[in-house]
């Protein structure tokens, strides 16, 4: 049984790299459990928690499915504190309480799955509130469950994964994840062939995208969501300084699209520029 707060807020404490040291560990999937038909998790209202972070694009990516696919009551989310230390992500003042088992560090939700955890410490982490443990922290199946398991439990959903597209929507994912969701980290630390790969990207991009809405014609996918969380990012955080290029502005099919995805609610609603804009960062939106 999930832990309830008590009437004292429990929250961590300051972050302490001189007492716990910086955070090390290598970022990877240690859990992928799946929600199912007939599994060990079920698609049930009020069953799951989101653990997210509003600094990190692929926590993003799963709070924008979460609202088109009409579960903001259903299955809930909470963020944690964008720093950390050597005891990983924490709960702070900045985005309150974990208000589902009280943690203080996220790293005790691991714990409470495996007695002493000791691999990495990642959002977007799903939590199941009926056996009191971690299910997933892959985000792309996490943000596939969101997308397909729970539509008759839903509020008017938009089908963001829907199977005639699914071959294509995978596809794009791996084309695109090396290229411009982990690619521009690379290019912003100067590595030449990730700027190539980068800006080539951007450039069939926008123009592929001056004969569509979307990147699968006139249909918002995962796709759309898994792009867009980029570049939302781009000119606020690798491109803040223009290291890269100009700015996401010099494409200009491309800027549209991004700039008409960030009018929806469900994408301008999940967006915290402040968590995420690097200092003196000129932002267009």
């Amino acid at each position: 049984m999930a832990l309830h707060l008590s009437d004292k807020t429990q929250l961590a404490g300051p972050v302490d790299v001189a007492r716990y040291g910086e955070y090390r560990t290598t970022p990877a999937v240690e859990f992928s459990g799946r929600i199912t038909d007939d599994g060990d998790f079920t698609a049930r209202p009020f069953r799951y928690h989101l653990y997210g972070g509003r600094f990190c694009p692929w926590s993003h990516r799963v709070a924008i499915t979460r609202e088109l696919a009409g579960l903001h009551d259903v299955v809930t989310m909470s963020y944690v504190d964008p720093e950390r230390d050597g005891r990983g992500w924490a709960f702070r003042e900045r985005y309150g309480p974990d208000p589902v088992n009280g943690f203080t560090l996220l790293r005790q939700a691991y714990e409470a799955t495996v007695e002493g955890y000791t691999g990495h410490v990642g959002v977007p982490t799903l939590w199941d509130r009926f056996s009191a443990r971690v299910v997933s922290n892959d985000v792309t199946t996490i943000g596939i469950d969101l997308a397909t398991r729970f539509r008759h439990l839903a509020d008017n959903p938009v089908d963001t994964y829907p199977e005639h597209l699914r071959d294509r929507i995978d596809a794009l994912d791996r084309w695109l994840r090396p290229a411009v969701n982990e690619g521009v980290t690379a290019a912003a630390e100067g590595k030449r062939s990730a700027r190539a790969n980068l800006l080539e990207a951007f450039e069939q991009i926008d123009a592929h995208l001056s004969r569509t809405d979307y990147l699968l014609g006139d249909v918002l996918t995962e796709a759309d969501i898994r792009l867009w969380v980029t570049l939302v990012r781009y000119d606020a955080g690798p491109n803040a300084r223009r290291t890269i290029n100009p700015g996401l502005h010099v494409y200009p099919h491309l800027w549209r699209y991004a700039h008409n995805l960030h009018e929806l609610p469900a994408f301008r609603d999940t967006t915290d520029f402040a968590s995420f804009t690097a200092p003196g960062a000129a932002i267009r939106w």
